[in-house]
Formats: C-alpha cells, structure tokens, sequence
C-alpha cells in the first residue's frame, strides 16, 4: 500500500482591523464564502516533554461544526512564507481519537478557539480565511506564493506586512506585551 504524501501548507497572516470591512473588500474584490463562518475549537498534542515542540511538528484535533480533523504538520521551511508538510484527514468519534492519542502518550497541551469563514474567487488557486480570534483579526492566504502575493497586495497589505507565525506564537506574543499569563487562547467565559 502507498503511503500518503504529506503536502506543502503554504500560507500568511494579515492582521486586520475590522472583519466586517474585510467582508464588503472582500465582495467588492469578486470573493465570494466558499464555507460559512463556523466555531472551531483546536487543541494541539503533543509528549509530556514536549518532543514534538522541540522538533518544531504540531499535532492539532480540530472540531468545525460537524467535522473533526486531525493535522500533523512538520517543521516549517524558513522563507518570506509559512511553508511546512501538512497531512490532514477527517474523523467521526473525538473521545475515541483522544482515547488513541492519550494511548500513545500525547496529551492535550493548548487549546485555541477561533470563528472561521472562507473565501474564494473563481478560478483562483488559494483561499482568503478570515478568522475571528480572542486576540484580534487576522485574513489568512493559503495558496502558491505568487497568488499570495497578488491576494495580499489587492487587500492592500506588502509582503512586510506577512505575519508567518502560528496562533500559537502569536497568543504567546500577545500575553507577554501585554503581561497576562499564558493559558489557553479562548474566547471569554469558555474553559
């Protein structure tokens, strides 16, 4: 049996002032949703000492609506983007996928919650998500280099303005400038 070949994520963030701005560029710039803005809640594995950190792979469950997915992502490639292998696939039972995993010694180490809508312009070949999360607005590329480029300078942003770090750093970021103690990055009143 062949084995399945991770694929190349290549992605930015743009921090964005208003997401109901965005939405009217976004219409204004022929994007139309492609999936409707949906809760997702996200908690990432990983050993009690942290070997998956250290060799820079994450391992994220994430429930959207109705779906769950599992994502393994490996070390990121440095560059002007957010370039790492991803291999993702969907499942149906999340207390049995936690039972597994806790089986193979990982345990959840951060949680994260965000709410998610997609764009797309037809005959595009990447997607503008714009995420909601507890610590500002953020539109995410995904797509080939060159079309993010183009997406990003069409929303008005320069490739100075590319962000390349996770939620995960920039919760971690966004504590320390403003002296919190990092826990979980969640929306108020949810634990």
């Amino acid at each position: 049996m062949a084995r399945p070949h991770p694929r190349l994520e290549t992605e930015i963030k743009l921090r964005i002032e208003s997401p109901a701005t965005t939405r009217r560029l976004l219409a204004r710039l022929g994007y139309s949703i492609a999936t409707p803005r949906v809760f997702e809640s996200n908690t990432i594995f990983d050993t009690p000492d942290a070997r998956l950190r250290r060799a820079q792979n994450l391992l994220r469950l994430r429930q959207d609506g109705a779906r769950n997915t599992i994502a393994f992502k490996g070390p990121p490639i440095e560059g002007k983007y957010k370039v790492r292998p991803e291999v993702e696939s969907d499942f149906t039972d999340s207390a049995a996928m936690r039972e597994i995993l806790g089986g193979l010694g990982l345990r959840p180490v951060f949680r994260y919650e965000k709410y998610r809508t997609e764009y797309r312009k037809p005959r595009q070949p990447g997607s503008v998500m714009l995420d909601e999360t507890p610590i500002g607005d953020f539109v995410e590329l995904e797509g080939p280099p060159n079309w993010i480029d183009r997406a990003a300078k069409e929303l008005g942003y320069s490739a100075a303005e590319y962000i390349t770090e996770s939620y995960g750093g920039l919760y971690l970021s966004h504590c320390e400038s403003k002296r919190l103690r990092p826990g979980h990055m969640l929306f108020s009143g949810r634990k």
